[in-house]
């Protein structure tokens, strides 16, 4: 387990890619656990995080937690979340298999902008993504967080 909050100046892999700080501050939730965070831990208000040398896969998780996992192979840390049943994710809205079961599980549902930027790890925005994210929150603190947030209408 990884405690360092410090950004990694280098650009990681395709699926290493930074939440939009912007999203963090309207949440307004500091997250026990990043399960998923970029190497060096990424910019999530997180006490503690799972970086790829972590395996957050393979780890425990505890507390309330914060996914923003790599989008290329998601479905073991979609269901891992679920079975969590506690945080916030931000993930794609897609025909996967694994979406009807967060669909369904997850108590609050969020849709993104259309024109989310995920941001490098310099905190420079990167471009537009080219499909549709949203947040999926387990519990009641995350269900108020994405209510008060102000990002937009959830279900």
């Amino acid at each position: 387990m990884n405690t360092s909050r410090n950004a990694n100046p280098l650009k990681g892999t395709s699926d290493e890619h930074y939440t939009p700080s912007s999203i963090f501050k309207v949440l307004n939730v500091i997250f026990d656990l990043d399960v998923a965070a970029p190497s060096g831990g990424g910019n999530a208000p997180a006490l503690y995080y799972f970086d790829k040398e972590a395996d957050g896969l393979k780890s425990k998780w505890w507390g309330n937690v914060w996914m923003n996992p790599p989008y290329s192979e998601p479905t073991d840390w979609v269901m891992k979340f679920l079975d969590h049943r506690q945080g916030i994710a931000l993930l794609p809205i897609t025909r996967g298999k694994w979406w009807d079961r967060l669909w369904n599980e997850s108590d609050a549902i969020l849709p993104t902008a259309y024109n989310l930027k995920f941001e490098r790890p310099n905190g420079e925005p990167s471009k537009p993504i080219t499909f549709r994210t949203a947040l999926y929150a387990i519990g009641e603190t995350n269900v108020t967080a994405l209510k008060m947030s102000g990002l937009g209408r959830i279900r």
